[in-house]
């Protein structure tokens, strides 16, 4: 097999907003996006339609660029690229032209037959962060990995590939930092040094164009700023998804469902969510309900909502061929199925025998699947579970020469999740009319955010499976994607009671809580574990509870700015090398101002490391100095939690819902320290879209140890609070009472 090489630059042009750039062998093109984005596509044939499933904004109409010797640059107020044409590479610097990363300068960008590669300069200190859903420790270099959504069921911890893709990194070397996007959907590659004798790390394809985006802002704040509105941010989720969920393959009839939630109200301990996995559906037909085990879908769900629980229900891609099935025969009569090159429909099996899929790239097909939800949504279904859409088959190979539409599989089996996730979000919020769906997919691409959570998959009941849980989580928040979560206790295996309580009470650090099992596996539910832990479960869950007013205002900044709930210390602290340490790289913060060390179930202290500055533990007020390594009691009772000196985190006391009013006090706890510090506080209805028109409630809370006070901003927004009386809370002050005063709209100073 011959490699193309790229070759000199024959001609360069302008044309319309981008700079292209031809040789004998391929056309380039250079767009750029903002001051620090710039785009890069190289094409061999110049034939691949230029669309992007992720990619919503558009490029700028002008920007700087001039032709010098033997080089062009085209520059901003923050990037220089420099383009050598004696052979064409590419060069990203600062402004001030510090190398941030470079085309390596013998072999840049080739093809081996239809296979693209760019092999890139490596630096000797370079790490990498990121790809979403990957194996591995925090910092991937030395490592290598493949793009190409799976069903991973019984995945280990050093499996890859699994069932997402985000092709999107953040390198770090000189004290710099840059992002790179590689928007290509076909199977793709990552090597990151792993065995290039240190010279080089390289991504490509199997296919489409050497496309990608250049992030050259400073600090993993901004780049993530930039990525995300490079590829969108989500919306405000409801606000009971972020209540305590309870799922399970399955709950087999409608009064399981409906005892298991009302033992949570006898027991008093606090959940929002009920889930229905497959069984509830007639022979595992999407959009019908069994007629015997659920024969009145909306009286079960009526009475799920006098007990103020919502319910989702799981919906998979494969449409099973049965003469007498509405969708059956709708996709059938209106070609809205994948074919073999032929025309004939493909089938593949799945759960209920013999299906067809969608074509979810077909506006229309996706238009025909979202209004199907009304056989979900009628009865009362606001939570729609997308699973199995990576896609998967029995055999877990479909063919390559599968078509949809004019595309093979693969060219978009990385991205056909998230337009199933894309057609269900649209759908369902048509069909509920006012009111926030919450869609879950298991399958992604860049982008996804825009239109779902999502979920890690099918994981195992063991420590290891629970801390690497939570790396995912953390490096999914890197992608792009805040609202994330893993199956608290292990979707496959039996975790033993240390191993539940443990899990469990990482969950209130979670920004998807939910508990979920297979087939065949223990019951789950927190009373199934005996008194004592059942009290310490209940603990954790109304801990999540009380945080939500900190919890949704996170999720606020997610849709304004991309930082994720639970982020990687990397974000904060990403000059500090102990983070990347195997030890602590399991370490996050939630939120701001909250550190979270996850612990073994076998375990009764842990080693935790603590950032520059200055923590309290949580549980106690015990104050700690940080950049430093300490070793702390850690019973399955009491995870070690830290908060950030000056840390403001609004909370409340416990409610059993997402729907109960509660007692109309918002507690502001606030830690001594000796920077000043503020925070964005943020509410709505936490039901509908009316925010997006003003109906939100939002002020800035400011502690200042300087002037000793504390100020509340006036309040942004037309929403009346949920809370009537403000209670400040004070940590690590001395002998300070609580402060309780009336919610005012206006500016509010309370001096201390």
């Amino acid at each position: 097999m011959q490699i193309a090489i790229l070759g000199n630059a024959d001609s360069i042009t302008r044309q319309d907003n981008s700079l292209l750039i031809k040789t004998a062998q391929a056309e380039a093109r250079v767009w750029v996006y903002s001051p620090t984005i710039i785009r890069i596509c190289v094409t061999k044939n110049g034939k691949e339609p230029d669309e992007s499933f992720a990619v919503i904004e558009k490029p700028l109409d002008n920007f700087n660029w001039q032709k010098l010797t033997d080089t062009v640059e085209v520059t901003t107020s923050a990037l220089k690229l420099v383009i050598d044409l004696h052979p064409l590479r590419f060069s990203f610097f600062t402004a001030d032209g510090k190398p941030l990363s470079e085309d390596d300068p013998r072999f840049g960008i080739n093809w081996q037959a239809e296979r693209v590669v760019n092999y890139r300069k490596l630096y000797p200190d370079e790490k990498f962060l990121g790809l979403g859903e990957k194996a591995g420790d925090l910092n991937r270099r030395g490592c290598n990995y493949v793009n190409w959504n799976t069903d991973a069921a019984l995945h280990t911890i050093t499996s890859d590939p699994l069932y997402k893709t985000f092709p999107f990194f953040i390198g770090l070397h000189s004290g710099l930092s840059y992002g790179l996007f590689f928007d290509n959907t076909h199977k793709s590659y990552f090597d990151f040094g792993a065995s290039t004798d240190e010279q080089m790390s390289w991504f490509g394809a199997d296919g489409g164009d050497m496309n990608y985006y250049f992030f050259g802002a400073q600090g993993l704040r901004n780049i993530l700023e930039d990525y995300t509105w490079l590829t969108g941010r989500m919306e405000m989720p409801p606000l009971w998804s972020l209540g305590y969920q309870q799922c399970r393959w399955s709950y087999m009839n409608a009064q399981e469902v409906l005892d298991v939630a009302r033992k949570f109200r006898e027991k008093d301990i606090p959940a929002d969510v009920m889930y229905c996995d497959i069984d509830y559906m007639d022979g595992y037909k999407i959009f019908t309900w069994n007629k015997e085990t659920f024969p009145d879908p909306k009286g079960m769900i009526d009475e799920l909502k006098s007990m103020d629980f919502r319910l989702v229900t799981i919906v998979d891609p494969g449409i099973k061929i049965d003469q007498d099935y509405k969708q059956y025969k709708e996709g059938v009569d209106h070609g809205y199925f994948a074919t073999y090159p032929n025309g004939e429909l493909y089938v593949g099996s799945v759960w209920p025998g013999r299906c067809h899929f969608p074509d979810f790239f077909n506006e229309e097909v996706r238009e025909w699947w979202g209004a199907s939800f009304d056989a979900l949504a009628d009865p009362g279904v606001e939570g729609f579970w997308n699973d199995m859409n990576e896609p998967a088959a029995w055999g877990q190979n479909i063919p390559w020469m599968v078509k949809f539409g004019e595309r093979f599989m693969p060219q978009v089996r990385n991205v056909y999740g998230m337009q199933m996730a894309r057609a269900t979000y649209n759908g369902t919020k048509h069909i509920l009319k006012g009111k926030r769906p919450f869609i879950l997919t298991r399958a992604a691409y860049a982008g996804t955010q825009r239109y779902s959570a999502l979920w890690t998959g099918d994981n195992a009941a063991t420590d290891e499976h629970m801390l690497f849980g939570q790396r995912l989580v953390n490096s999914l928040g890197l992608a792009g994607m805040p609202m994330t979560g893993v199956d608290i206790g292990g979707f496959m295996g039996n975790p033993t009671p240390e191993l539940m309580v443990r899990w469990n009470s990482l969950g209130p650090y979670v920004p998807m809580f939910r508990n979920h099992a297979a087939l065949g596996m223990s019951m789950r539910e927190p009373w199934q574990w005996g008194e004592a832990y059942e009290q310490i479960i209940k603990k954790d869950i109304e801990q999540r509870y009380k945080l939500l007013p900190y919890i949704y205002s996170g999720f606020y900044q997610s849709t304004q700015t991309g930082l994720p709930l639970s982020r990687t210390l990397a974000i904060d602290y990403t000059d500090d090398e102990n983070i990347y340490d195997s030890g602590f790289q399991n370490q996050f913060l939630f939120g701001d101002s909250i550190l979270v060390a996850p612990v073994v179930s076998t375990a009764e202290t842990a080693e935790v490391y603590l950032p520059g500055g200055e923590w309290y533990r949580l549980s106690s007020d015990e104050k700690f100095v940080g950049n430093q390594t300490i070793d702390v009691p850690s019973p399955l009772t009491e995870l070690p939690v830290f908060v950030k000196a000056g840390g403001i985190v609004p909370m409340q006391n416990i409610i059993q819902s997402t729907n109960e009013p509660g007692d109309g006090i918002l507690q502001i706890h606030i830690w001594n320290g000796d920077q000043a510090n503020s925070f964005i506080y943020y509410e709505d209805d936490g039901v509908t879209y009316d925010y997006q028109q003003g109906v939100y409630y939002k002020r800035s809370i400011t502690f200042n140890p300087q002037k000793k006070e504390v100020t509340f901003s006036p309040v942004e927004g037309i929403y009346i609070s949920r809370y009537s009386k403000l209670r400040l809370i004070w940590h690590g002050f001395a002998k300070m009472p609580d402060v309780e005063v009336k919610q005012s709209n206006d500016l509010l100073t309370i001096n201390y």
